[in-house]
């Protein structure tokens, strides 16, 4: 079996080529011409340039042919709130990847976000109708829509997996978990925050991984899936549990910097049962 990984490089994807390694399949990672970041030290791995803003011709045969493509890519974060998602991502990806559905790719996994729902509360079902707030939430949600209509025309399987938060090794220097970590490396007695009162969830990104590498290596017409916990657990909480489990002496100050505005105070998602 042949799967193909875009955003091979990326936080999530690094992770995602180990776990797919794992299961003794052919591996194609994706990654973008004049990029500086090391590739993952793994064997058998078949590494191909693609720009998905100027994409080969055919791109079901600049992948290799695989049997399923796990697509991570997307340009543009971590800012949320720019109208480059769907001024320029949006169409570069539906271009990309309604190509390569167009040159015979069987199957496609890909990877949504909880900000597709916007400021619903609770437990979000996957069968929730969807209420972006965010341009990268109205992207996302926009792209899935437009592959269910090509879905239509040119059959497919299509699973939309919605990630909600993670943490891990290699995360992004912005992401709570390293701004933390990078707090304690310099030595700082407190760390700046906010309240921590917001409910969220959480996953370590190994777990992501392996349950995106699952998904690849087995490919159905899923639909609409959550990647989650099922669990709420509270920022605060999250964040002194780090503490104790790390044995850091640093001391969370809260209140200190404001919620986020686009997101409410309380969600999770809802695993299918």
């Amino acid at each position: 079996m042949k799967i193909a990984v875009t955003g091979a490089r990326g936080f999530v994807g690094r992770h995602v080529l180990y776990e797919l390694a794992l299961r003794g399949v052919q591996i194609v990672a994706i990654e973008r011409k004049g990029v500086v970041r090391e590739r993952p030290a793994i064997e058998n791995v078949q590494w191909i340039p693609i720009d998905i803003a100027n994409p080969p011709a055919d791109c079901f045969l600049a992948l290799e042919r695989p049997d399923v493509l796990l697509h991570l890519a997307w340009d543009g974060l971590p800012n949320y709130r720019s109208l480059y998602h769907f001024e320029t991502e949006l169409p570069r990806q539906y271009g990309f990847l309604s190509n390569a559905v167009r040159g015979g790719l069987p199957a496609l996994v890909i990877a949504g976000t909880c900000l597709e729902y916007g400021l619903q509360s609770g437990a979000l079902s996957p069968r929730l109708q969807t209420r972006p707030t965010t341009p990268y939430g109205f992207a996302k949600d926009t792209l899935r829509r437009e592959l269910q209509f090509l879905k239509a025309a040119q059959p497919f399987q299509l699973t939309w997996a919605r990630l909600y938060y993670m943490y891990g090794d290699d995360q992004p220097a912005t992401s709570l978990y390293p701004m933390l970590k990078a707090a304690v490396a310099a030595g700082r007695t407190d760390f700046p925050m906010s309240g921590g009162e917001q409910l969220r969830d959480y996953l370590p990104v190994c777990e992501i991984a392996r349950r995106l590498a699952d998904l690849a290596a087995c490919p159905a017409d899923r639909g609409l899936l959550n990647l989650c916990s099922g669990r709420p657990v509270s920022v605060r909480r999250l964040v002194e549990g780090w503490i104790e489990q790390n044995g850091w002496t640093i001391r969370p100050r809260y209140g200190e910097l404001p919620y986020a505005d686009y997101e409410p105070m309380a969600f999770w998602g809802e695993p299918e049962a």
